[in-house]
């Protein structure tokens, strides 16, 4: 499906509701060609200014869904709104219920042991149709060299016949994952989902949706975690207002130009 899309910093996001993204995942699926889909925030924008890698991804991802309220208020002041915020840890359920109905094959990689056996449990005691045909929780490095064929993981991807692969990995290593892996998988759509499965599982709590709406859930996840979030939500990430000010320096700069273009080209129009 072709969508609008807004660019911020270096990362495009397609303007789409949560049930276009979930059609669009169908149509994916459904054409047998792979593709993979990611769920870029503020933090991502800010780290894949600085990842070529990440950027790359980005790039080259079949679907990308802004994930956080404040990429929305960005993307209005750019005058590009987009429709909503549609994250990963709100996609997931609704996917594996449609993977359920439609009897797609699941595969996970990423989390822990522990988490991603949990995960399953809770989504097979709501969806007992579900068939998640296999996990994968090894660790695993961007720089490690991938042999002809693909890596083992890859190999146990395509064996078991998996439509969805939901890669719980964190940004950037899910998306330099996908990047790397995606040839290797097909046909399966692989899906950037974060910490989904910690979620699903129950081992992280979920921000209260309120704070969610008005932008707050990163605060709500520090007060959490502050010993693991407080470098990237005090330090990092404070980064996209000077990228903000240049991506909303640029876009208007070059609106204002083409329409100083077009006014000057207008009585050449009307004489003609």
């Amino acid at each position: 499906m072709r969508t609008s899309r807004v660019t911020i910093g270096p990362v495009p996001m397609d303007a789409v509701t949560h049930a276009e993204a979930l059609r669009t995942i169908d149509r994916l699926v459904a054409a047998g060609r792979g593709g993979f889909v990611v769920t870029p925030n503020v933090d991502h924008i800010v780290l894949a200014t600085h990842d070529a890698r990440l950027r790359e991804a980005y790039s080259r991802a079949s679907l990308s869904l802004a994930d956080g309220q404040p990429v929305l208020w960005m993307a209005r002041l750019l005058g590009t709104p987009l429709p909503e915020k549609v994250c990963g840890s709100d996609l997931i359920e609704p996917l594996m219920k449609r993977a359920a109905e439609r009897g797609w094959n699941v595969f996970f990689v990423g989390a822990t042991p522990e988490v991603s056996a949990e995960a399953e449990r809770r989504l097979l005691r709501r969806y007992p149709s579900l068939r998640i045909v296999g996990r994968d929780t090894s660790r695993w490095s961007p720089d490690e060299p991938v042999a002809a064929g693909g890596s083992e993981v890859s190999k146990r991807i395509r064996e078991s016949g998996a439509h969805l692969v939901v890669v719980a990995l964190g940004c950037p290593k899910q998306e330099r994952w996908m990047l790397r892996h995606e040839r290797d998988i097909v046909p399966a759509v692989a899906l950037g989902l974060g910490g989904s499965l910690d979620f699903m599982a129950g081992a992280v709590p979920r921000a209260p949706k309120w704070m969610s709406r008005v932008g707050l859930e990163w605060a709500y996840r520090l007060a959490q975690e502050p010993r693991r979030l407080a470098y990237r939500y005090l330090v990092r990430d404070p980064q996209i207002v000077p990228i903000f000010a240049a991506t909303w320096y640029r876009t208007w700069t070059s609106r204002w130009r083409r329409a100083v273009r077009e006014d000057a080209m207008a009585p050449a129009r009307r004489a003609s």
